[in-house]
């Protein structure tokens, strides 16, 4: 989870390739009309997310037996909440960025419908994990290898799953 920029979809490819998981980019499953209105720089409203986050939720709830991995903002906790009514353990992975490294991110990305007009508001609307959700903050200030590193260091902690490669091949 995080605002646009801060590298969750990086994190969540590194997590899903390393343990060999499904994954899922929450930006597709977006409608059209929600994908418009970031693109003309207008905040999505609770209205707009609630459908996507059940999408999610469902998509996630069909990789129950195996598990996944979804890059998603999930930046209030009620949309968290709708995420965790998932079939099976949910955690979430902060990846949290200074704001002058994402405006200098947002500034160089190219080909993403989000603007970098729009973080303003997604810094705005972010609200931490509280301590009764299952996750950690993840800061993502030096390299992609170190970030990958603390989400496996704070995975193993919590006996979250490591690694699905040999599961899979007794399938």
């Amino acid at each position: 989870m995080g605002v646009s920029g801060s590298g969750k979809s990086t994190l969540a490819a590194a997590l899903a390739t390393e343990l060999n998981l499904p994954m899922a980019e929450a930006d597709e499953f977006h409608p059209p009309e929600n994908i418009a209105k970031m693109a003309s720089q207008t905040p999505l409203t609770d209205e707009d997310r609630w459908p996507w986050l059940d999408a999610l939720r469902d998509w996630m709830s069909t990789q129950a037996e195996t598990g996944s991995v979804i890059t998603c903002s999930a930046l209030r906790r009620s949309y968290r909440d709708v995420l965790r009514t998932a079939t099976g353990r949910v955690v979430f992975l902060h990846v949290d960025v200074e704001i002058p490294r994402l405006n200098t991110r947002l500034a160089h990305r190219s080909g993403h419908f989000m603007p970098p007009a729009l973080l303003e508001s997604q810094l705005a609307t972010l609200e931490a994990l509280d301590p009764d959700e299952d996750g950690v903050v993840l800061p993502n200030d030096t390299t992609v290898d170190d970030l990958l590193e603390a989400a496996r260091t704070w995975l193993r902690t919590q006996n979250a799953p490591t690694d699905h490669s040999e599961e899979r091949n007794h399938s």
